[in-house]
């Protein structure tokens, strides 16, 4: 019977093998169709609106140079190469303190039900507004777009971290404390060893949102105020009648968002692993 049994699997291995390396191929081929089909439908398209609309073969013959070369300076003219680091920098140092702060006073909020109660209704109030219009405040405190910016990155990231954090908590099985209490771990323990691993999923859901919203917040607010960035290359290049670098400047915005997501989704299946 077992020699029968390794007789089956290792005939059914090849069929597995051929499963899996279809699931593979239509990885591959499945999205490779669907960006044909697309700028299909979009040179299509820039042919009925010719005079408005640039076409993806357009696109790429008028920005070829800043394809090929993103981090060309031209004097105060910057590639769009590093149009997108002076962004990310903002947004790298605005979320950074949104999620310190976040994380802090969501487990403190989260840890204390009558915080968590009469804090609860700002959080869901607060986290619907709009990116943009904390800009006249910000503009109002800090007089300078710079610090402006870190500002709404800084209060766009934060909702989404602090409230999770703070559900997580909420959350936390009573077991878990009361293991604590046995156990007689000190606050310090108690924080790393119980506290931080059993929040970890919604921390790090928190901390996806948070950097999702803090990419769109810098682009938006540099559209307006600013000198540098992504977002101020936008809008230069549409003030310049130039829409060709405004299709590629958004394509670099979706790549980058999109990196940014996946590298918050990479170091929360690291720390988990590690929980």
């Amino acid at each position: 019977m077992a020699v029968r049994a390794h007789s089956g699997n290792l005939a059914s291995l090849p069929s597995n093998l051929v499963i899996q390396a279809r699931k593979n191929i239509r990885k591959i081929v499945a999205p490779i169709a669907a960006l044909i089909v697309v700028l299909a439908l979009w040179q299509l398209g820039s042919s009925v609106f010719q005079d408005t609309l640039p076409g993806p073969i357009q696109v790429v013959e008028e920005t070829w140079e800043l394809i090929i070369n993103p981090f060309l300076s031209d004097g105060n003219d910057k590639g769009l190469g590093w149009q997108t680091l002076a962004s990310l920098q903002r947004v790298a140092i605005g979320y950074s303190l949104a999620a310190v702060v976040g994380i802090l006073a969501g487990v403190l909020i989260g840890a204390i039900p009558l915080l968590y109660d009469a804090f609860d209704p700002m959080f869901q109030i607060l986290r619907t507004v709009p990116p943009l219009a904390w800009l006249p405040i910000a503009l109002a405190i800090f007089k300078n777009s710079g610090p402006a910016g870190l500002f709404i990155i800084f209060v766009t990231a934060i909702w989404p971290i602090l409230y999770n954090t703070a559900v997580g908590v909420q959350q936390m099985p009573q077991d878990y404390k009361n293991v604590a209490k046995v156990l007689r771990l000190s606050n310090q323990e108690y924080f790393f060893k119980i506290l931080l691993p059993s929040i970890v999923p919604y921390m790090f859901t928190g901390l996806k949102l948070g950097i999702g919203l803090a990419w769109l917040a810098i682009v938006a607010a540099e559209m307006l105020r600013g000198d540098t960035g992504i977002g101020f290359f936008i809008w230069n290049s549409y003030n310049s009648g130039s829409l060709s670098e405004v299709i590629l400047a958004l394509v670099y915005i979706g790549i980058v968002g999109f990196l940014l997501d996946k590298m918050i989704g990479l170091l929360a299946k690291l720390v988990s692993s590690d929980k």
